[in-house]
């Protein structure tokens, strides 16, 4: 059990911590919660192996200024950053700071374990990321080229009012754009096609 990985879930909601840690123990997965970033980072320095959940949004230290501090530390374990809606440009933020994946609330109870899993799976993890990014390539190259222009802006965090000025179209014409992307990716939420983005280097 020593050498077992283990999740660190670090959330200032009590009732998020107990829902995570009761999820990774139905696929025997140890984890610890923590109530804060600054709590946590007291530990930071002796983790056993693993990866992190952390909530973005939190009192004091937030999500993402708990990546840049890891980062910082050289702490090498995985951050899977648990969002709010509204909150994916600074998930955007995050994942471009270091964070492995994001994952928006009310998040799924499969796609949560796989990302555990796939975080804390060292072998085979370059080559499936590599194929992960390939795959969402190829889907995102197939976008029409005003979709595509869309899509970055998306990425950027910019609302639809903004892409629609920018790109001199009305926001009802972005929101058509949005909802094509949505159908040809495959993907099943705005935030899972910006996770595509950024895993795919867009």
């Amino acid at each position: 059990m020593m050498n077992k990985p283990e999740v660190q879930v670090i959330d200032d909601d009590a009732a998020v911590r107990s829902a995570l840690s009761f999820l990774l123990s139905t696929a025997d997965i140890p984890s610890r919660t923590h109530e804060s970033a600054t709590e946590f980072m007291k530990a930071a320095s002796d983790l056993p192996p693993g990866c992190i959940i952390t909530d973005v949004r939190m009192p004091g230290m937030d999500g993402l200024e708990l990546v840049s501090k890891l980062k910082a530390k050289g702490v090498p374990h995985p951050v899977i950053v648990i969002t709010g809606h509204g909150d994916i440009a600074l998930a955007v933020e995050a994942m471009k700071s270091g964070a492995r994946d994001f994952l928006e609330k009310p998040f799924d109870a499969e796609v949560m374990l796989r990302a555990v899993q796939s975080a804390l799976d060292a072998e085979g993890q370059a080559s499936q990321a590599e194929a992960d990014r390939r795959r969402y390539r190829e889907v995102l190259q197939a976008l029409s080229p005003r979709e595509q222009d869309v899509l970055q802006r998306v990425v950027a965090g910019k609302a639809n009012k903004v892409i629609a000025c920018e790109l001199d179209i009305s926001p009802r014409t972005v929101e058509v754009h949005r909802a094509n992307m949505m159908m040809k990716s495959g993907a099943g939420s705005l935030s899972e096609l910006v996770r595509m983005a950024l895993l795919a280097g867009v």
